[in-house]
């Protein structure tokens, strides 16, 4: 069947800045990742009672972490595309062509944010449920960088919205998993900002929401590509992971509720000795210290109360102790 429609990929993956300065898609797409995850996550950390700041000094170390721990996974999980006969291993650190596992990327920068959070005496759960909706944008902007090299596509389709491709291994129309993907990531984007405003996630169950959705949609979308990959009893290897990280995702959830429901009070400590803040989002439900509650004013009422040193009289109510 003739496509009617369909998605064209650029001629080069390159982007001239000034018509002149060269940059790569796929780079382009990380860095400005990058940067809507710390201005997002920026904003939930002062809303949460944090510093302004904060959540871009702890990027400093978890960014670079990620990187090398997602180019990491792909190297090691595709080593064949670098250490194979006829190929050759420098192309391993040309992380600018694509290859950066996503897998990786998480855990090693959670270890960087970790670090850094060890630093300021900052919980770090608190600051993955802060980054998590923005993490999962990044991904989303981060997903297009495929779209530039042409790369990690699905099975051949006529739909309307197939992607053009014609790298040099393959020519014609197929199914645009990056989009898939970066659709879905939107998708958990806004599902963990309805449940946090909804629910008041906290102690890393908003990161662990976004990490459980992630990976639903992950597992489904690895069927449909076709790029090489290692399988185990019939599933690709990142089927595996999603199932296993998923799995891990919801036990996390559900044993943090139990343990430590509600959300933290104090999420960065003070600078120079202030007082600490609490979060104005987690006390919305709490009564003010300074404001009699109705049970407090009705202790207090004098015509209810018994004379000073006797008892109550005879057909009155004693005030509540």
């Amino acid at each position: 069947m003739e496509t009617l429609a369909s998605i064209p990929s650029p001629s080069n993956g390159e982007i001239l800045l000034f018509d002149t300065v060269p940059l790569r898609g796929y780079a382009a797409c990380i860095i400005i990742g990058v940067f809507v995850a710390v201005w997002l996550g920026g904003k939930r950390w002062v809303a949460r009672g944090g510093q302004p700041g904060t959540v871009a000094d702890v990027a400093v170390w978890a960014v670079p972490f990620g990187l090398v721990g997602g180019r990491l996974y792909h190297v090691v999980t595709d080593y064949q595309l670098y250490f194979a006969e006829g190929e050759n291993w420098v192309e391993a650190f040309h992380i600018w062509k694509g290859g950066l596992g996503i897998w990786g990327a998480i855990a090693f920068g959670a270890l960087g944010a970790w670090i850094a959070c060890r630093r300021r005496g900052i919980p770090l759960p608190a600051y993955a449920d802060a980054v998590a909706p923005g993490i999962a944008i990044a991904q989303a902007i981060g997903r297009w960088g495929n779209w530039f090299n042409q790369e990690l596509y699905g099975r051949a389709t006529d739909l309307p919205w197939a992607v053009e491709i014609d790298n040099g291994r393959d020519a014609g129309t197929f199914h645009p998993t990056f989009l898939y993907e970066s659709l879905w990531c939107l998708g958990v984007a806004l599902l963990v900002l309805w449940a946090d405003r909804r629910f008041r996630l906290g102690h890393g169950r908003a990161f662990a929401l976004y990490v459980a959705a992630y990976t639903a949609g992950r597992f489904w979308i690895e069927y449909l590509r076709i790029d090489q990959a290692h399988e185990i009893l019939g599933l690709r290897l990142n089927n595996w992971t999603s199932l296993v990280v998923f799995l891990g995702a919801v036990a996390f959830f559900v044993l943090s509720a139990r343990r430590r429901p509600g959300r933290e009070l104090v999420v960065e400590p003070p600078p120079d000795g202030a007082p600490a803040a609490a979060s104005p989002e987690a006390n919305t439900d709490a009564p003010d210290p300074g404001k009699p509650t109705a049970d407090a004013s009705a202790d207090d009422t004098p015509s209810d109360a018994a004379p000073s040193g006797g008892d109550a009289p005879s057909g009155r109510t004693a005030p509540r102790k």
